[in-house]
């Protein structure tokens, strides 16, 4: 590409004129890859009484040997759907984000540290045991032990103390307070196993569903619990769930009939499904995001100036324009989005501006420097977004080559590890969580290894604030502080695009996440 070419695309990428089809033109990435999580409603469904029994067939985008029934384990939409067929928390999140009771009846307290939790009686699992405290005792408390190496580990650092009043009371003492609970118990890790696991294999919960197969990297298959404690649910006999990590097999497979219901579209299959009469698109706005990740604890990224400079190298509106064809949202470099009640309206998205982006290169005395960006299919927007700022970059004065390395692997092998490389994250019920497991200094996915003391400290603070304008101005100064100076770089905001055949009936978009909050299996039917 000649400099006069490399200027017009940088015109029209700030411009926003570059059309869906120019844009793959020119960069020759091929189809979008997409890796969607469903966000607030748009689409409503009118009542109908839903017709009992029937097999439904459905595909998440995720599949490996990882695949797994541990609740402290799942690091991603597969691993939470098909864990959800399996298991319930003590409380769960409705389609309006309200913690909701679950296997608990009540969590309360006053101070926001000590919690008496009430279960619900006459619960039992998949192998007929009651359920008992025991049961939650041991599931909050195995992601403390350093062992487990539970993806909720700093999450749990907060459970200082857990014990059973009675067979059907919990008494949960924090290390400091946190009006936050109910919501982050109904966060995926938190899904009550029986008292004493170890053999994972067989998803013996409460859940709506029994395990009948469970075949990590294929597929789960449950059948209907006929003692589910939710009246009238599930309405489903069977569920199998598949993992089809190829987007076009996916579709594919919806089309043909031979899949019920898939998640993670592409924009392109959304007007493949919606110019049918038998399929349907289900579309909503999500906290889930891509995000290049520059490690500021190594070079380059240890050069705020290099940071900056990739900051303001960022397409944001055009890659939501022509990679998301309009399904998402801009983002301004934080994780929370702008219909987030906290969301920080004052902290704007950078422009697209080469000229900045260059003095800021130079500042750091990185003229003519070559920088690796990591990339891989299957996180939406990561191809294409690393080939946007290879071609803009070149104004700037730095030379900027994309690698794409195969899905299959990514996450063990490139994510976090890499000095620039992308990443993809699945929406969470609180700030505080979001904030926890990937910006605090010691959580164990601080994507770009940033520390900051102030930072932290307004953390554990805000989790004990129940004053909400004290606390909007907290997380507001949190989002600061990321905007200003980490290393996580988020141009956009997703939204889900799952997909239907029209004989499915029931289901609608959450914000919790995608699938119904990856839990259709519990509400669809099929129509006769």
């Amino acid at each position: 590409m000649s400099k006069n070419d490399n200027n017009a695309l940088t015109r029209m990428l700030t411009e926003g004129t570059l059309s869906r089809r120019g844009l793959m033109k020119m960069l020759s990435a091929g189809a979008v890859m997409s890796s969607g999580i469903i966000g607030f409603p748009q689409l409503g469904f009118a009542a109908e009484t839903p017709v009992k029994g029937g097999k439904i067939r459905a595909a998440m985008s995720n599949a490996s040997a990882t695949d797994t029934l541990d609740p402290a384990k799942a690091n991603n939409s597969g691993d939470y759907t098909r864990q959800c067929m399996f298991y319930n928390g003590l409380t769960e999140l409705d389609k309006n984000l309200k913690a909701l009771p679950a296997l608990a009846t009540s969590l309360d307290s006053s101070d926001g540290i000590t919690w008496q939790i009430k279960l619900r009686s006459g619960v039992t699992f998949h192998d007929g045991k009651p359920l008992t405290a025991k049961d939650v005792i041991y599931s909050l408390s195995r992601h403390k032990d350093a062992a487990v190496a539970s993806n909720a580990f700093k999450i749990a650092e907060q459970f200082q103390s857990l014990n059973a009043v009675n067979d059907n009371e919990v008494q949960l003492v924090l290390s400091q307070a946190n009006f936050d609970l109910p919501y982050i118990l109904a966060a995926p890790p938190f899904l009550i196993v029986q008292d004493g696991t170890k053999d994972f294999t067989k998803g013996i919960g409460t859940g709506p569903y029994v395990c009948k197969e469970f075949t990590p990297g294929v597929r789960s298959v449950g059948r209907k619990n006929p003692n589910y404690f939710k009246p009238g649910l599930p309405h489903l006999d069977e569920v199998e769930l598949l993992g089809v990590t190829d987007q076009a097999a996916r579709v594919n497979a919806l089309m043909s009939g031979d899949l019920h219901i898939v998640s993670t579209l592409g924009a392109n299959d959304c007007k493949r499904i919606k110019a049918t009469s038998d399929f349907a698109v289900l579309e909503s706005k999500s906290g889930m995001y891509t995000n290049l990740i520059v490690r500021t604890d190594i070079k380059p990224g240890s050069n705020e100036d290099f940071v900056l400079a990739m900051k303001y190298l960022q397409p944001r509106e055009m890659l939501v324009k022509t990679v998301l064809q309009g399904y998402g949202d801009v983002s301004n470099d934080t994780p929370v989005p702008p219909w987030h009640p906290l969301y920080n309206a004052e902290l704007k998205p950078r422009p697209l501006d080469v000229e900045k982006a260059k003095f800021h290169i130079e500042k750091a005395g990185m003229k003519g420097a070559t920088v690796e960006i990591v990339t891989t299919p299957n996180i939406e927007g990561a191809v294409e977004g690393g080939q946007l700022i290879q071609q803009v970059s070149r104004n700037a004065g730095i030379n900027v080559k994309v690698r794409r390395v195969p899905y299959d692997g990514y996450w063990s092998t490139h994510w976090t590890k890499d000095p620039v490389g992308y990443g993809s994250i699945n929406p969470r019920p609180t700030l505080d969580m979001l904030f926890s497991q990937f910006y605090l200094s010691g959580a164990p996915n601080n994507e770009s290894g940033w520390k900051n003391p102030q930072f932290d400290q307004l953390v554990t603070a805000a989790r004990g604030e129940r004053d909400q304008g004290k606390r909007k101005q907290m997380y507001g100064d949190m989002q600061k502080l990321i905007y200003d100076h980490c290393g996580t770089i988020i141009p956009t905001f997703i939204s889900t695009i799952d997909g239907y055949s029209k004989k499915v009936k029931g289901v609608e978009a959450w914000p919790s996440g995608m699938m119904m909050g990856y839990r259709f299996h519990e509400f669809a039917w099929l129509s006769a």
